[in-house]
């Protein structure tokens, strides 16, 4: 099993960091700031191998560039049809990410609504969402319908009870 960690950031927000106890390679999913990505890695002595996209807003791609400079063999992993021009491997629903360094391996779901293009990840006993769902509901409609967004959401309803939501 992985070990899932949030990391606090702006006032509201989560980058969650993956990785096993055993290693010192880690993952990050939609990193919108560096800073307290940068400082807890140190602390920690983790390694960045690859940064996890779900959509495009800045809130979930802003610290892209800063990681990279880091750690500049991560690789960062997106949706195909976001204009994310830091995006190395574009991915699509139905696609599995190996993440071979870490041992994890996820497949990708298309969750539009949110945005048109908005993917998220499932896999490890975990499901990281962006702003597909939230704790207390899901996310506002910026470019897909509220038919997409409801589709998304009972495609997410029917993952395992027992998946760890990561929103």
């Amino acid at each position: 099993m992985i070990q899932v960690d949030p990391i606090p950031a702006f006032d509201d927000k989560y980058i969650w960091l993956l990785h096993r106890p055993d290693r010192a390679r880690c993952a990050v999913v939609d990193p919108g700031d560096e800073e307290p990505v940068i400082e807890r890695l140190r602390a920690e002595r983790l390694a960045l191998d690859a940064i996890l996209i779900t959509h495009k807003h800045g809130d979930h791609v802003g610290g892209i560039r800063g990681l990279k400079a880091e750690w500049p063999n991560a690789v960062v992993y997106g949706p195909a049809g976001e204009p994310i021009k830091t995006l190395e491997r574009r991915l699509t629903g139905g696609t599995l990410v190996h993440l071979r360094g870490l041992d994890m391996t996820f497949e990708v779901l298309d969750v539009p609504g949110h945005t048109e293009w908005h993917i998220a990840y499932f896999g490890e006993g975990a499901l990281f969402c962006g702003d597909t769902l939230f704790s207390v509901g899901c996310g506002r409609l910026f470019e897909g319908s509220a038919a997409q967004m409801w589709e998304s959401l009972k495609r997410l309803r029917a993952l395992p009870p027992e998946t760890q939501i990561c929103s």
